[in-house]
């Protein structure tokens, strides 16, 4: 099978992000104990162009993660705490009227909100009402905003990365489905391991702090983001993932019996996109040109739990997404790679 040919400028990047990589992780770890999962997933998403949704009890340092990130990267970052009373301009900006002192002449000018950055925390996302939530829409599908009939463009690269508490529920407004789907990946935050804790307990107790430092500039993530989308894939790879979205769908042909017994509505389209490119992005954060089912596999949690509605059923067995996901894993087959050769 021939392979696209590659630049040499493409492939010294390429190698360069390889080895880059346990220097992002490195940097990073200067501040952040741990959470080597939900490090790769955020660096995944960043080079795949998508955004996260991170869920994780209060405490669990996904704040200060975002920031070190922001950091690390050396990216504009800004973060907009979600509270009931938050409006849509508080978000995108709103039109000012400004009076010319030399002139007395009124007109508008347009003050830009803080989605004017490279990284956006919506801390607390699901805290706002759905129509402020929606004011974030048009930012993470099309990189723009639209005031009062203008569109101005968003910096790039940009990254949205909202935090939803799961166990406070009172006061809040679920994310509509929409929305979720605008998520690339669902991170799960979950607390430390018992030495990790106590690591980050005599880290964040003394007075010296570690400082991190710049590994990769905004140009360098936009051409990787953009080589990542021209590594090429072999069917198989995009089979198994189209297959596996299908058989998250109750009633699709094929799909196994417990997806009716455990879900009311499965993943659509936009799955399976996040699916191929979440798995060339990982394979080159690993260094390698090649995709495989495994990448595949090695994505499908973040990319297909919020994206799968589980029955009451499922609920009354306490049968999670994450459980579903899984056991879809175990049972959908990588198709046979002699269905591929030529005759």
């Amino acid at each position: 099978m021939s392979t696209t040919p590659r630049q040499p400028a493409e492939m010294e990047i390429i190698d360069r992000l390889g080895k880059a990589r346990a220097r992002l992780v490195e940097e990073i770890h200067k501040v952040i104990i741990g959470q080597d999962d939900v490090i790769e997933q955020m660096m995944i998403a960043l080079f795949s162009q998508g955004h996260c949704l991170l869920v994780g009890v209060p405490g669990l340092a996904k704040t200060l993660l975002i920031r070190t990130i922001s950091q690390v990267l050396k990216l504009s970052f800004n973060r907009i705490q979600f509270t009931p009373d938050l409006m849509p301009s508080d978000v995108t900006g709103t039109q000012i009227i400004e009076e010319d002192l030399t002139t007395g002449r009124r007109a508008f000018r347009f003050v830009k909100g803080p989605v004017f950055a490279n990284i956006i925390l919506a801390d607390e996302i699901n805290r706002t009402p759905p129509k402020t939530q929606a004011a974030l829409l048009q930012a993470m599908q099309e990189y723009q905003v639209s005031v009062a009939g203008e569109t101005y463009n968003l910096d790039r690269p940009f990254f949205v990365l909202a935090t939803q508490n799961p166990i406070e529920q009172e006061g809040t407004y679920p994310l509509p489905e929409a929305q979720l789907d605008r998520f690339m990946f669902m991170v799960n935050i979950d607390y430390p391991k018992r030495d990790e804790e106590r690591a980050i307990v005599k880290h964040t107790t003394r007075a010296v702090q570690g400082e991190p430092r710049q590994v990769l500039s905004g140009e360098e993530i936009l051409r990787l983001q953009q080589i990542v989308r021209k590594i090429p894939v072999s069917d198989h790879v995009v089979d198994y993932a189209v297959n596996l979205v299908r058989a998250t769908r109750p009633g699709e042909e094929g799909a196994p019996a417990f997806i009716s017994d455990w879900l009311t509505w499965g993943a659509g389209p936009r799955a399976a996109q996040y699916l191929v490119i979440g798995a060339k992005a990982r394979a080159i954060l690993q260094g390698r040109l090649n995709v495989s089912c495994d990448d595949v596999r090695g994505v499908a949690l973040p990319v297909l739990r919020h994206r799968i509605f589980t029955n009451f059923n499922a609920d009354a067995e306490g049968i999670k997404p994450e459980d579903v996901v899984k056991r879809l894993m175990e049972t959908v087959t990588e198709p046979a790679a002699s269905a591929y050769a030529k005759a």
